[in-house]
């Protein structure tokens, strides 16, 4: 096995960006509270609120922002302090939203995973992801946005997924987590359209969001922002590389006919279980996953797949490209893959 392993699953957690590190580092030398009303308080309070600024400008967004631990606890803060209870879900969301889903109507599903806007035109808090974090499928969220306001209601996005590659939609409550482009874990936000959707909790970030604001993690938020999405073409190009050869040598692309995102791909191996995948794909030195990272250690099949109605969700893994990601390492995946494939690879 050569020395240098492959990681291919930056849909799970990507890579601290040298500038993010060090922005992180600036944030723990200016190590006062940004609430106290002292010198050093002050400053801290000013570079935070310079941070949420650079974020606001990176992001293109003209609404409000609560730094939070991360995506979590952003679709958990607007799921549980909306003023209109949660209403629509589709049933191709996070773990993190569907477990406060209760019993809001699950909208309609196409077998890509697609939600269908018109079932998505729910009076009340609707929440549908923005790219889906196991196959990659990009919602249709202009359509989708326009349904629910149409029938008076507010769409609550999880951008985990999308945030600092694709632009954001234009919805009413958006949630994004800093170690999904470059920055640090621990740390994300929920973007706010207007105060007036949520109630308030009392604490800090304007009383939404109560803890000391995580500065060094806010700080390095907003460098990895500001880092910029250009290598996201290299990404295109390289999974059209895998896909290609993956094809060609018998996998099969799940939803491939959708749009999604160049960063995540879900690919079958037929007749081989994908947890015998990610053994063997481990011990050769490369890094994948089967479904999301907050359910892959369980043997649960794929609730995004079962949803789509896949007919062979056990031989499903998902490969996830990163900035770092190159030629090279596409190249060892799919040697890699025909190997455990059962196809000769030729010296």
């Amino acid at each position: 096995m050569p020395d240098k392993r492959i990681y291919l699953d930056h849909a799970a957690t990507t890579p601290l960006l040298p500038e993010a590190r060090e922005a992180w580092l600036h944030g723990a030398a200016v190590w006062a509270n940004p609430s106290s009303p002292h010198a050093e308080g002050r400053a801290a309070r000013a570079a935070l609120e310079d941070a949420r600024a650079r974020v606001k400008g990176a992001l293109g967004w003209d609404g409000e922002v609560v730094f939070t631990s991360g995506a979590s606890e952003a679709l958990a803060l607007a799921i549980g302090r909306s003023k209109v209870p949660l209403s629509g879900v589709s049933p191709v969301e996070h773990d993190s939203v569907l477990r406060l889903a209760g019993d809001a109507v699950r909208v309609d599903v196409d077998p890509c995973g697609r939600v269908s806007p018109g079932s998505a035109g729910i009076n009340g808090l609707v929440a549908v992801q923005q790219v889906n974090s196991e196959t990659g499928v990009v919602q249709n969220l202009a359509a989708i946005v326009a349904a629910v306001r149409a029938a008076g209601g507010v769409l609550l996005a999880d951008c985990a997924q999308g945030a600092g590659k694709i632009p954001l939609p234009d919805a009413d409550l958006i949630a994004l987590s800093a170690h999904k482009f470059g920055g640090p874990i621990g740390v994300g936000a929920l973007l706010v359209r207007d105060w007036n959707l949520l109630h308030p909790t009392g604490g800090q970030e304007r009383g939404y969001r109560p803890g000391t604001e995580n500065l060094p993690g806010v700080l390095a938020m907003a460098e990895a922002l500001e880092a910029g999405s250009d290598w996201m073409n290299e990404a295109t190009r390289l999974r059209g590389i895998l896909e290609q050869i993956m094809t060609e040598a018998g996998g099969e692309v799940v939803a491939a006919e959708a749009e999604r995102s160049p960063t995540i791909g879900a690919y079958r191996m037929p007749g081989k279980p994908a947890n015998v995948q990610l053994i063997r794909f481990d011990a050769m030195g490369i890094a994948v996953s089967a479904g999301s990272a907050c359910s892959s250690g369980s043997l649960k099949t794929s609730h995004v797949l079962e949803a789509m109605n896949y007919p062979h969700p056990a031989e499903v893994i998902r490969v996830s490209i990163g900035r770092e990601t190159t030629e090279t390492d596409v190249a060892r995946f799919i040697d890699a893959w025909k190997q455990v494939a059962g196809i000769r690879v030729q010296a």
